[in-house]
């Protein structure tokens, strides 16, 4: 496999044509998450001030070139599809297929491309997976279409298709603001970093979904509350999905270092400090059934893009 660091594509050398580009798109979670108040011209979209995190929980979308004029295909694979399986009835709801669409008209491409999704982030779980996978069709399109676009190129592409989007076509960390879309790349030793968030952590996640625009609503009406101290919109996912709150509390009994609501939930991280706690945590979020899935990975992490 011939992997490619996507933030060095545009000083590199012209590639030669491929036909097929597959991405590692990883899940992100939100390592400190401040909403302030909305605003018409963003949409009715809040203002946010948010350290962001590449988890190493990945999809992968690949692209393939298709014959001229028989247009795009979406294949969705995965065991926990969720809402997105209801959605194949009309594939231009899919978040891969609208940046395959916004990245066409950008670059004067055609639309005949085939997308396989492969899901492993949770669906409707607060870690970013739709705009995860947009953020990697992106990437696979600007390699396949060899436009060899810099990041920053395709960064006000993704800003059109959500919050989220900028941040995922580089992952790693990043401080977001404006409605999250502005990006500044950061590194661990940001003020806004916690110590001890980085590294190892436990993710714990539920076969069911929370709102993204119900969670807003709820933090709407009755405010950032007693929380978590670095996600503001905790307070509402664990009023909607109150198991989150017995995830978090768990993972600190068991000794993780801090734990939260991932986004707008309903999803739980808990960073761990070493294996012991990580097995102890594991432990007691299956014991005690506060989780459905979990998953032992690390952070931060950035997107892989490769040749198949």
């Amino acid at each position: 496999m011939n992997d490619i660091d996507p933030t060095q594509i545009a000083h590199t050398a012209t590639p030669e044509r491929v036909d097929c580009v597959r991405v590692e798109c990883p899940a992100k979670t939100n390592l400190t998450l401040r909403v302030g108040a909305p605003h018409a011209e963003w949409g009715g979209r809040h203002r946010l001030d948010t350290m962001y995190c590449g988890v190493g929980i990945y999809d992968t979308v690949t692209v393939t070139s298709k014959a001229p004029g028989t247009g795009f295909s979406l294949d969705l694979t995965g065991a926990y599809l969720g809402d997105l399986a209801l959605d194949q009835a009309d594939m231009r709801h899919n978040h891969a297929v609208m940046a395959l669409f916004a990245l066409a008209k950008e670059a004067g491409q055609s639309t005949d491309v085939a997308i396989t999704l492969e899901k492993r982030i949770p669906v409707g779980a607060g870690l970013g997976g739709g705009s995860s996978d947009a953020a990697g069709t992106l990437l696979a399109l600007n390699r396949l279409w060899n436009l060899n676009w810099p990041v920053e190129r395709l960064q006000p592409i993704a800003a059109t298709l959500g919050a989220d989007m900028p941040f995922c076509l580089a992952g790693g960390l990043a401080h977001g603001t404006g409605y999250g879309e502005v990006i500044e790349t950061a590194d661990a030793s940001h003020p806004d970093i916690v110590p001890g968030t980085l590294g190892s952590m436990v993710v714990g996640a539920y076969n069911t979904q929370l709102s993204t625009p119900d969670v807003y609503r709820m933090f709407d009406a009755i405010g950032a509350g007693p929380g978590s101290p670095t996600n503001d919109l905790q307070h509402a996912a664990v009023t909607l999905h109150p198991r989150s709150g017995e995830a978090i509390r768990a993972a600190l009994d068991a000794g993780a270092t801090s734990a939260f609501v991932s986004g707008s939930g309903p999803s739980v991280v808990a960073c761990v400090p070493n294996e012991a706690v990580s097995a102890a945590v594991c432990h007691a979020w299956i014991s005690g059934r506060h989780v459905d899935r979990l998953f032992e990975t690390t952070a931060p992490v950035t997107p892989i893009v490769s040749l198949p």
